[in-house]
């Protein structure tokens, strides 16, 4: 991980030397981004190790670690980043970050990334229920974060990712497989709006008993007890895309 220990190295430098006056009077130490100085000013730690350092942490912990460059290409992955994906180190090299996020939650992801590239802000946390597009029994906590260049461009974007496995019964109805037909996910999208069920039988042409049929086979296939919790657990499975609305039902769940 050359690429990132270098990185974090110049990061470092560029803002130790906008400080370096003020903090040669004050002798203070300096704890910022986990440097520390000796009461001479010494640095405990060199520019070179902060990559390394931060490496070896995050190895430790399991977390999966990737280095992009500005078009979103992946330069470089850790062992752990390679197992949550379930990709092999040369199909990730090069390989666009999107062509491995799962299609509920790819659009939301971009757009968050496009707010560092735009310097709206320097790094991102989320948590979803899914990730990638080819392991679908975690849900995930995701950091994003960016590297900006000396001249004030972007260098590249360092991508965290932690899984946190789901619950047996959360596993089999976020599984890839085809959920639902076509007329109980324009439903279930309808329910998820706010829309009543005299609005959805006209709209849809059904009768209102119709779309009670529906809704309580949903009901049943999902084990939940009412519309609310319905809607709440289609959420958090993956089923609707994160960050849209009105809120649409991902195609990779419902059958042809």
């Amino acid at each position: 991980m050359a690429l990132f220990s270098s990185a974090v190295a110049e990061e470092r430098d560029l803002d130790a030397g906008g400080r370096s006056a003020g903090h040669a009077e004050s002798g203070l130490s300096d704890r910022r981004h986990g440097g520390l100085r000796t009461i001479a000013g010494t640095s405990l730690v060199r520019a070179d190790e902060y990559g390394e350092i931060f490496l070896q942490n995050v190895e430790q912990t399991g977390v999966g670690l990737a280095v992009m460059d500005p078009r979103m290409r992946i330069k470089e992955t850790n062992s752990a980043f390679k197992d949550h994906s379930g990709c092999h180190a040369r199909e990730l090299r090069e390989r666009a970050v999107s062509e491995l996020l799962h299609p509920a939650v790819r659009q939301h992801v971009l757009r968050q990334f496009e707010r560092l590239q735009q310097r709206r802000c320097n790094h991102f946390m989320e948590r979803l229920p899914v990730l990638w597009s080819t392991q679908t029994e975690f849900a995930w906590d995701l950091t994003g974060m960016v590297v900006i260049g000396e001249v004030g461009d972007v260098k590249t974007f360092v991508l965290l990712v932690t899984p946190d496995r789901l619950d047996d019964e959360a596993r089999v109805l976020i599984s890839p497989k085809k959920l639902l037909k076509p007329i109980d996910a324009r439903i279930l999208e309808g329910v998820a709006t706010g829309v009543t069920t005299v609005q959805l039988a006209a709209n849809l042409y059904l009768s209102r008993q119709g779309i009670e049929y529906h809704v309580s086979n949903m009901l049943r296939k999902f084990k939940v007890s009412n519309r609310a919790a319905l809607v709440s657990k289609a959420y958090s499975m993956g089923l609707f895309g994160v960050g849209s609305w009105p809120p649409r039902i991902s195609p990779e769940y419902i059958k042809g």
